[in-house]
This record gives structure tokens, sequence and C-alpha cells, in this order.
């Protein structure tokens, strides 16, 4: 029988295969964007994973195989300076990092040493701001500006504004997912880039599929865990956790998830001949990366997730707390990318 344990690791696994092949990056996304390169397929594969990701995850909920309310992004009384913040934080931190969590677990399984000290400063400051030192200013900047919504989720606040049930869900999951397809799908779009679309509807499939291991898989009849799905700010600050503090303490499913990524990652990357050790070419790009880190490490604890667990996981739940989140790393990520060209620009060479 299956445990969630190694579910985890399968799920990790499939989504390291999967962004490694497809080059999954919301942050090479946006660089395409600006820089008008290569009709901004990162971009693109992005929209159709999110896509993809909402439609399952909305499938599931009205088949009634689980119940997204009960997730931990899933929240009507939240900070909303503090989401703001910890997700443009998490932006800025991924522009200097060159990359998420997730995409420098998936660097790292391919050679690239720089992603260590990515991962590993991103890991120190996420649990030093959920329980070490940083956690009273985590607290502090919480309290302030709390939102108090009737409804957590767009379709049970359609219904409070006098929609059906079905209409609501419906109306809430179809047209985000219209328009994503949209942009994903119009030309020059994903249509000529099969790998990339393939490991895209992948990834989103691989979110609603964790939704639902974690509904179903090792559940406490009598004290059932909050669902959850791909997320990388909590799984890789616990971790590093375990790798010092294993005895005496429970693995569960974020570090299971953690070593699937290196390890469907890694196959690819020896699989392909793609494996190549690279470290760090100057003493300042060692510091950005410690830098971005570090932001991504205490911006992702205060958005609660990060450009994976709510860009995508929190986002096919359809949740309303998501979407500030989400905004403040795209505002983070256009900050970075703004300052990085005007370094380049005035050093006489684009990035």
């Amino acid at each position: 029988m299956m445990t969630l344990l190694g579910a985890g690791f399968i799920l990790g696994c499939v989504f390291g295969i999967a962004a490694r092949l497809g080059d999954f990056c919301l942050l090479r996304g946006l660089r395409q964007a600006r820089d008008q390169q290569g009709a901004g397929l990162a971009l693109r594969a992005w929209a159709l994973a999110l896509a993809v990701a909402i439609a399952a995850t909305q499938g599931l909920a009205w088949l009634q195989e689980i119940e997204p309310a009960r997730a931990q992004v899933v929240r009507s009384s939240f900070a909303l300076p503090a989401v703001l913040a910890g997700g443009t934080l998490f932006g800025l931190g991924m522009v200097l990092a060159r990359g998420c969590g997730a995409r420098a677990l998936v660097l790292l399984a391919g050679g690239n040493l720089r992603s260590l000290v990515v991962l590993a400063s991103l890991g120190l400051a996420a649990q030093a701001t959920l329980t070490g030192v940083l956690a009273p200013l985590r607290q502090a900047l919480q309290g302030v500006g709390q939102v108090q919504l009737e409804a957590a989720t767009l379709p049970a606040q359609l219904q409070l504004a006098g929609v059906g049930a079905t209409p609501a869900a419906l109306l809430a999951a179809l047209l985000p997912i219209a328009l994503l397809l949209w942009f994903a799908l119009r030309p020059p779009g994903l249509r000529q880039a099969p790998r990339e679309a393939a490991a895209a509807s992948l990834i989103g499939a691989l979110v609603a599929l964790g939704w639902w291991l974690t509904s179903h898989v090792d559940v406490d009849p009598f004290d059932p865990a909050a669902p959850s799905s791909l997320s990388f700010i909590g799984p890789v600050a616990e971790s590093f956790l375990y790798l010092q503090l294993a005895v005496g303490r429970d693995l569960n499913l974020g570090p299971m998830i953690v070593l699937g990524t290196l390890a469907g990652a890694g196959s690819v990357a020896l699989i392909t001949r793609s494996f190549r050790l690279a470290g760090f070419d100057s003493p300042q790009r060692l510091l950005a990366s410690l830098t971005g880190g570090s932001l991504m490490g205490f911006g992702g604890v205060l958005a609660v997730g990060c450009s994976i667990g709510q860009g995508l996981s929190g986002l096919s739940t359809l949740a309303l707390a998501s979407i500030p989140a989400c905004l403040g790393i795209l505002l983070g990520c256009h900050i970075g990318l703004t300052a990085e060209n005007s370094i380049h620009s005035q050093r006489g060479h684009t990035p």
C-alpha cells in the first residue's frame, strides 16, 4: 500500500522531471516578456500550468474528492500588508537569486552549486521567520492591517452575492481558465513547443494530485490534517531542519517532495548528459544569491507560499488570499528586473 511519504516522493520526482525537461520557470518567462524574446514561451507555459491546475483542482472539488476550503492557503482572515510585502520580497529575492526555491532545486540537481547557497539561505531565513529570531517581527507584521472576508474563495464569494452554487463554481473557474488558455495558446504560442506544453500541463495536474493525495492517503479519520500540495518554502526549511534534528523527529511530506524533486531533476540531468558542476564567478554573485535566498525565505513565510505554493497551488483553490500574495510576487519581480536592466544598461550591455 502506498504511504503518503512514498506518494510525496513520487510527486516530487515527477515534478522535478517535468520542470527540468520543460525548463519551467516563472522568472524566465517574465524576463522573456520584458526582453520580447521567445514570444514569452516560459510565461505561456506557466499560464497553461495554472489553467490545468485550476481545472483539475476545481473538478476534484466538484466531485467532492477534495475540500480546498480546508487548505492552509485558503483563509478568510489575513494581514493584507504582510502578504503583499511578503510576496514583493519573495519576487525581489527571485530576481537576485535567479530563480525560486523550486527552480534552485532543479538546478542543483543538475550540478549548479550556486543553487545550494540559495536553498541554504532560503531554508535558514524561513525557519528563523517561523520559529526563530525573526518570529517576533513576523508576528508584529501579521498583526497589522488584518482583513476579514465573508468568504475565503471566489466561488463562495459569488454565492454570497446571490449566484447559485453550481453557476458560481463554474463562473469562478471557467473565466480564468479561458483567459489563461487564450494567453498560453494564442499564436505564436505553446502549440509550437510541445515539450514545454506537455511539461506545463503535467505540473498543473500534479498540483491537483497533491491535493487529492493529502486528502485520501494515510488520513487519520479522527484528526485529518489540512490538505496541501506543491510548495517549497516550508518544505525546504523542514528539510534542512530534519538533516540536523532527525533523531526523535518524524519525517513528513515536505522533505519527501524536496528529495523527490532532486531525484527527478537529477535523473533527467544524467540521462540527457546535461549535468555540469558550476559555481560562483564573483563575490558579488555570491552576495546576490545569499540575499535573494534570504528574501525568499522571509517573504515566502509572510506570503504563506512561494511562486509555486501560491502561484499555482494557492490559485488553483481560487483562494482570495492568494491573489495579493501573487500580485506581490509579480511586483517584486518587476522591481528587481527593472533595477537589473538599469544596472546592465549603465554598464553598456544587456543581461
